[in-house]
């Protein structure tokens, strides 16, 4: 990667908007990122009411859960597309308002192939959205001039708590599923269109020439070329590179892994396995996003005083030993607190995969965060029935036994994280 000041901008170039426009865009961006959290958390306290609905086992029950992913993952791709064609706003709010409509069928479906057909439309959906508010929080942040990026994902955390809570009031409640999620669906649907005209106007082209979705994707036209190196240092140059980039989704998918478990197998874990209330079942999700959120709020700190790696040493300890003694002496508190104490201990590493990826020389600029972002989804895609199959043939108690291992493989991998971050990127 070039540091030459001569380099011509590209995605980090300050784009123009009108005076005093900067803080309701932020504020607006911010409610995109709030409503994505909330609406998919939503459903999930209600995936236990759900599942006896329809006599579902474990095992049906997590292929339906991993459709979802399924779309998020065939879907991702196409996100540069849309966004580069209607902006990231536009597709932000429409991609928004889609999400709610799946997941509003999901609540609904009256067979396995409905739900499944609902969850993989509104991962698709939930995979577009992603993309364009993050291309579109970018483009607020290079307005403010410094990060703000952790600030909205905090944000979406908040979002998950409110949905989640929404969720366990509704279930606690008896309410039917269609109710509880058209409520949420119309009111998070409506709050998105009311932030639409407060976003930034105009394409997402910068003085460049590049699009943000080019940007993300890898693709400006003034990335830098790597180096050229004769063939024998370039084969190893490559094998580490890529042998690198692999640990780093190895660690991202770690993280994506325990947040999945928190999702789809709380609930279910709490509600049949420990005996738990409707309401308290729900908690169990609560209890991890919660940390993830408190997590994400002290990272940046700490990860400038103790480095990525130590921080990510520390949240796969937190996370391998809260949820493993969860696991080894099973109870209801003892078992929330395990998910928190998973939810704070992988609230850093799909940030420190990314911006490690992102920094890694060799790669035009974007392209290593692309891959972990998509590949990444594969944890999501794959946990499901793989946890699922594992309660079936022993005990969701054993299936859940993959939450601790994934925090023992960050510590196996953390070592391809920077002792300390880098402040300044060197694209």
């Amino acid at each position: 990667m070039n540091n030459s000041s001569t380099t011509a901008p590209s995605a980090a170039v300050v784009l123009s908007a009108p005076p005093g426009r900067n803080g309701k865009a932020r504020a607006a961006v911010a409610i995109l990122f709030l409503t994505n959290g909330a609406l998919f958390a939503n459903l999930l306290p209600r995936y236990p009411a759900i599942m006896a609905d329809l006599g579902l086992s474990n095992a049906q029950f997590g292929l339906a859960v991993a459709a979802f992913p399924l779309g998020a993952l065939l879907a991702g791709l196409a996100s540069g597309v849309l966004i580069r064609r209607f902006r990231s706003s536009r597709v932000a709010v429409a991609g928004t308002i889609l999400t709610s409509a799946g997941i509003l069928c999901a609540g609904m479906a009256p067979s396995w192939a409905a739900l499944a057909a609902a969850l993989f439309f509104a991962g698709a959906m939930d995979a577009v959205t992603d993309v364009a508010q993050n291309a579109h929080g970018l483009r607020v942040q290079r307005l403010y001039q410094r990060s703000i990026i952790n600030s909205l994902h905090a944000v979406w955390s908040i979002g998950a708590v409110l949905g989640g809570l929404m969720g366990a009031a509704a279930a606690g409640l008896n309410l039917a599923p269609g109710i509880h999620l058209s409520i949420s669906a119309a009111l998070f649907a409506a709050l998105t269109l009311c932030c639409y005209r407060f976003l930034l106007p105009g394409p997402e082209t910068d003085d460049g020439g590049a699009t943000a979705a080019d940007a993300a994707n890898g693709t400006t036209a003034n990335a830098t070329a790597a180096p050229d190196f004769g063939p024998a240092s370039a084969a190893r140059g490559a094998v580490a590179k890529y042998g690198v980039l692999a640990a780093l989704v190895l660690i991202a998918t770690a993280g994506a892994l325990v947040e999945d478990a928190g999702s789809s197998w709380s609930a279910i874990y709490l509600s049949d396995t420990l005996g738990a209330a409707t309401t308290i079942a729900g908690l169990g999700f609560v209890a991890l996003t919660g940390a993830q959120f408190i997590g994400r709020l002290l990272g940046d700190r700490l990860v400038d005083r103790f480095g990525q790696r130590t921080v990510a040493r520390a949240g796969g300890v937190i996370a391998a030993v809260g949820m493993g003694t969860a696991l080894a002496v099973p109870s209801i508190p003892g078992t929330i607190l395990g998910f928190a104490a998973a939810g704070l201990g992988v609230a850093t590493l799909v940030p420190a995969a990314m911006h490690a990826a992102d920094e890694l020389p060799g790669l035009r600029p974007g392209t290593g965060l692309t891959m972990v972002s998509w590949l990444m989804r594969v944890g999501f895609l794959v946990s499901p029935p793989v946890v699922g199959a594992i309660a079936d043939a022993a005990s969701l108690r054993v299936g859940l036994i993959v939450v601790p291992l994934a925090g023992i493989l960050v510590l196996a991998l953390s070592a391809v994280l920077a002792k300390r971050r880098q402040l300044v990127s060197s694209h």
